[in-house]
């Protein structure tokens, strides 16, 4: 059974720091680039970051450049997201994402962790 589990949501004020983690089962977790995708309330859903397989390419949205890295653990079957600097804007409920590298394109997604960020 495939399952994608995010934690590390929260409540934190401007400025703060967190660190989502997204643990994931039932697929061979390297053969598959990951990504997180948020939706903030009322929004619709904002890629904000993609990590490949193996680990060694990343991409970020602008809004987040500079803020926030993704990285894996392919030992670990999981990726993170940590999240620096972090503004009222980047309130949302944060997808992890995976994407099978080669066809067919197979997705899988979370549930989705809340992140709040509010003085």
């Amino acid at each position: 059974q495939v399952q994608l589990v995010e934690s590390g949501g929260g409540l934190v004020q401007p400025g703060g720091s967190l660190r989502l983690s997204c643990a994931a089962s039932g697929f061979t977790f390297s053969s598959y680039s990951m990504a997180w995708v948020r939706q903030a309330p009322g929004k619709g859903l904002e890629w904000v970051s993609d990590i490949d397989g193996g680990g060694g390419s990343t991409n970020y949205a602008d809004s987040v450049k500079g803020r926030f890295t993704i990285s894996r653990d392919n030992a670990k079957n999981t990726v993170y997201l940590q999240m620096n600097s972090l503004k009222p804007e980047d309130t949302a409920v944060y997808y992890c994402k995976g994407v099978r590298e080669l066809a067919p394109a197979i997705v899988y997604w979370g549930q989705g962790t809340q992140v709040t960020v509010s003085s």
